[in-house]
């Protein structure tokens, strides 16, 4: 693969008494430098429920639509942090937001492509800029927007399994499921309206550790690693 979308989960960036830790921030930095190496071009989206999670408020009563928008906000801060510790690294990268934040670059799918002819990391925030919308749903547009291969989901797991491998020691991991075996099953790792996208679009999802870098470097060169969703 030549070029792919790393969906990241915010958690990846936060500790247990941090919601943005350095050292946390630092690994993944590495990881995605790691990934660049191998001379494949990157678009990334990341998650913001390390800083904002809707749930409790929706349920109290907060407004759905208000409660997305501020989690839309919540990845901007994983973004901005992120790219400063590329860039520390010797990274060139950019903040590309949907939401029109004042001190970013708006984002838009044909800035985003010249970026990415640069050599340039691109992050996404804001997901879509709508709400009711997920990262997922965000990282499935963007792969397609910026002409990516495919989507590689990085997750606390090693791939996608018929239930939760941490709760059910009997859970079976799926090597390869098509999209809609993975929609009639009704699993819960990706939004499934956008694996519908992705499956008419004919974008293939791979699913994968998170912090297991040599296993995306075996899956990008196309070695079997993780789950495959095609």
């Amino acid at each position: 693969m030549k070029r792919i979308l790393l969906k990241i989960s915010g958690e990846a960036m936060s500790s247990d008494t941090l919601a943005i830790d350095p050292i946390k921030a630092q690994s993944v930095a590495q990881m995605i430098q790691d990934i660049k190496k191998t001379g494949v071009e990157l678009v990334i989206v990341l998650w913001g429920w390390n800083i904002y999670r809707g749930s409790s408020l929706i349920s109290a009563g907060v407004d759905p639509a208000d409660s997305h928008n501020m989690s839309m906000l919540s990845t901007v801060f994983n973004a901005v942090t992120l790219k400063n510790f590329l860039e520390k690294m010797g990274e060139k990268t950019v903040v590309l937001d949907a939401l029109h934040v004042e001190f970013l670059e708006t984002y838009s799918a044909m800035r985003a492509r010249e970026y990415i002819a640069e050599w340039k990391i691109v992050i996404a925030s804001s997901w879509g800029g709508t709400p009711f919308f997920t990262t997922d749903t965000t990282g499935v547009l963007r792969a397609l927007e910026t002409h990516c291969e495919a989507m590689i989901k990085l997750t606390q797991v090693d791939g996608v399994y018929d239930s939760d491998p941490k709760k059910n020691p009997d859970a079976k991991k799926y090597d390869t499921i098509s999209y809609n075996e993975f929609i009639s099953n009704n699993l819960k790792v990706l939004d499934q309206t956008w694996v519908i996208m992705a499956r008419d679009n004919k974008l293939p999802i791979f699913v994968t550790s998170l912090w297991d870098t040599q296993a995306i470097i075996d899956l990008i060169a196309g070695k079997d690693v993780g789950t495959k969703i095609s």
